[in-house]
């Protein structure tokens, strides 16, 4: 009965530490909403306008909420960004809330006039710059005139650097979506040379590549390689890498780049990622022409496509397609575009435009690709049916390219299974798509001069905001030409200058040169000075040590005089072995105290019991002490202190850790105190001990200058009588 209740209990233990465990584990991996609240630490106000942007996705501000929710996982890095302030990076750690103060922002209230203002009426514009910016982000993909004519409005007025480095990104990335490269290019360019931001840098390295500038592209990659990076931004800066070197056909250094980058997706759980990078290995694989392994990767980029969404399991279906087109799989292409046309049509995405390509994947495309497939395998019934529904689509829905395209293919098939008649009407139809074709692409390219000269024109009127800022420059151009012109008529003068440059720089050098010889004078006098403290200290101390032996001799006491002889020559030889040391460890400095105070003690064991105590948390071997520098103040508290009392006194000695870089020592006692002992010594004993403390004093003086201030000594009464001596120095590490 007992093994059974000890068996239960033991499972029971066992299933909470692993439901524990994978709750843990699900908290890290799975993704949790956590609020971001970013504030005006000087009105309180909420900032709504910022960007908030979490492993590829930008978050809004939540009206209901107050804050930005944003979805993140544990280790996920999040950026905050705003033109009117730095950019802050954030790891995340928890579902906690986020709060980030913004210091140094104008507040709405403040934008509103004062009583006072209104008096001397002086009126502040209003500041219009975000609503500006929101409109032109709002409008970019819908209507390019008037997504730029908000961008023109940022610019017009004076702005901080910040807000015009974000203006120009801004229209780098209207011109990057409407297929202007090289103008995206001069924009982002402009945007980092009057901020640089690693965020517009990766969008001007991708600028390049989309405009085939693959050397710059590369070049700007690199450089933000050696940059820190986010996690998310190495993924992409990686990623571009491999974009580039796979555009040059450099198949093995792609394949290192994307597989950089899918590993680091794979640890921070980037999921998007994952899927592009699978997707673009296998494209590299198929490249080289290793089949097998693009296969492997072409699935596992479409199984995850799959768990995304509709459209983009689409996306990467296409590409797959594509690529079992390529190879000769047409099996596989024609089942994938079958089910792809059936997500399509279930789904209404039919017409949705996606980014895989610049047309659209659409369920008359699809059905031209699957009867081509089957053109492909010679199974011409088969595909007559879907180019037929190819056609009839893309005439529903003015898709003249791919109506075109199926007429054609239905004439070829029709004549190949020897319907002549159907194979003569499609061929009659396909040429008057012909004919409708041109005049849409004359159309077509009417609008496209249209469309460039309104950019053109939109372009010209923002670089006429820069007429003040170049007419300033030819100005500046113009004074340096001056100035040529006035040096060259003045050589004489400048070379009076030089001469008067040069014999300033000789004084220099030998102002220099005089400082580091006395510098070096002044340490090798101190370095005498301590010598000479040293052996004064030295014979004091022994005559002290050999009154206290000549003490025991005249009281007849030969085993105590012999063992105090022993001990002192102990104490002697070590002191000796660091009289030419400046500094010496703390641990061998309380050695010698500890000698010192037991000799002492011997003589007077009815004036004084002592106490040497060391904390723990020190790390002795980390500090360094001048030699004997401890023992004159503890020889002051037993012979002018502890030695006049009347009954059993105390000395204590505590070595205690202030803080990581300092030790404090105190030497402490409950003698008759400074003032009483003056008072019973004679003018010789006086004259003594003044010497020898101020010995002292000038050594930790001379130590300090050499040292940096590693010591200081504060010595005050224990008592407010006067009584007991207090001694605490300070020793900062070595």
């Amino acid at each position: 009965m007992i093994l059974k209740n000890y068996i239960t209990g033991l499972f029971i233990c066992l299933f909470v530490a692993v439901s524990a465990q994978e709750i843990n584990t699900d908290f890290q991996t799975n993704q949790f909403d956590v609020k971001v609240v970013v504030e005006n630490k000087d009105s309180g106000d909420y900032i709504k306008n910022a960007e908030v942007f979490v492993s590829g996705k930008y978050f809004n501000y939540d009206e209901v909420r107050s804050c930005y929710l944003i979805k993140a996982r544990v280790g996920d890095q999040l950026r905050v960004s705003n033109p009117d302030f730095e950019t802050v990076y954030y790891t995340i750690k928890s579902d906690e809330e986020i709060k980030i103060l913004v210091e140094g922002l104008e507040s709405q209230r403040e934008l509103i006039m004062s009583k006072s203002s209104r008096k001397e009426k002086s009126i502040k514009a209003p500041d219009y710059y975000h609503q500006y910016l929101d409109s032109a982000n709002f409008y970019k993909k819908k209507d390019i005139d008037l997504s730029l004519s908000f961008v023109e409005k940022t610019l017009q007025n004076k702005e901080s650097k910040q807000r015009n480095s974000v203006s120009y990104k801004t229209l780098a990335d209207i011109y990057l979506y409407w297929k202007q490269y090289d103008l995206a290019v001069n924009n982002y360019k402009l945007s980092i040379q009057i901020n640089e931001n690693t965020a517009t840098k990766i969008a001007l390295a991708n600028a390049q590549f989309l405009l085939k500038d693959f050397s710059e592209s590369k070049k700007t990659y690199a450089e933000l390689e050696k940059q820190k990076l986010s996690n998310y931004e190495r993924i992409l800066v990686l990623e571009g890498l491999g974009d580039v070197v796979f555009s040059l056909k450099k198949y093995s250094e792609a394949k290192k780049y994307y597989q950089q980058s899918l590993n680091i997706a794979k640890e921070n759980l980037v999921t998007p990622k994952i899927t592009d990078l699978n997707s673009k290995l296998a494209t590299v694989f198929a490249s080289e022409g290793n089949i097998t392994q693009a296969n492997i990767q072409f699935k596992n980029s479409l199984d995850l496509a799959t768990k995304e969404n509709v459209n983009r399991a689409l996306e990467e279906e296409e590409k797959v397609a594509d690529f079992y087109n390529k190879s000769n799989q047409f099996d596989d292409e024609i089942k994938l575009r079958k089910e792809s046309l059936l997500k399509a049509e279930k789904n209404k995405t039919s017409e949705k435009k996606l980014n895989y390509e610049p047309d659209s994947i659409t369920s008359q495309k699809i059905n031209y690709k699957i009867g081509n497939a089957y053109i492909l395998k010679e199974d011409y019934q088969n595909a007559i049916p879907f180019l037929e529904k190819s056609k009839k689509d893309a005439d529903e829905k003015k898709d003249i390219t791919i109506e075109k395209d199926a007429t054609r293919k239905l004439s070829e098939v029709y004549a190949t299974v020897g319907d002549y008649d159907k194979a003569l009407k499609s061929y009659q139809d396909y040429v008057q798509l012909v004919d409708e074709s041109y005049i849409q692409k004359e159309q077509e390219i009417q609008q496209v001069k249209r469309f460039s000269k309104k950019i053109s024109d939109n372009q010209n009127r923002i670089s006429s905001l820069e007429k003040d800022k170049e007419l300033a420059e030819s100005k500046i151009s113009l004074a340096y030409i001056d100035q040529k012109l006035s040096e060259e008529s003045n050589q004489r003068q400048r070379l009076i200058i030089y001469s008067l440059i040069g014999g300033f720089l000789l004084m220099s050098l030998l102002a220099y040169f005089m400082f580091r010889n006395i510098k070096q004078q002044k340490l090798a006098n101190n370095l005498l000075a301590l010598k000479s403290m040293r052996s004064q200290m030295n014979p004091h101390f022994i005559f002290n040590a050999l009154n206290s032996v000549n003490s025991f001799i005249a009281v007849n006491d030969e085993r105590n005089a012999n063992r105090y002889l022993s001990e002192f020559s102990a104490l002697m030889r070590a002191v000796l072995e660091n009289s030419d040391e400046d500094f010496i460890p703390l641990t061998k400095e309380i050695e010698l105290l500890e000698l010192y105070v037991k000799l002492e003690h011997n003589r007077f064991k009815e004036k004084f019991e002592y106490q040497i105590s060391v904390d723990e948390n020190i790390n002795l071997e980390q500090f360094s002490i001048p030699p004997m520098l401890l023992q004159p103040y503890i020889e002051n508290a037993i012979w002018h202190g502890l030695r006049y009392r009347k009954d059993v006194g105390s000395l204590e000695v505590s070595f205690a850790k202030k803080d990581n870089e300092t030790v404090s020592v105190i030497i402490k006692d409950n003698g008759i105190g400074r003032k009483r002992s003056q008072e019973l010594k004679t003018k010789n004993q006086l004259k003594q001990q003044s010497k020898g403390m101020n010995n002292i004093k000038n050594r930790i003086a001379i130590l300090n200058d050499m040292y940096k201030d590693r010591i200081s000594v504060v010595v005050s009464n224990v008592l407010e009588n006067g009584e007991g001596t207090k001694v605490e120095l300070l020793l900062k590490k070595k």
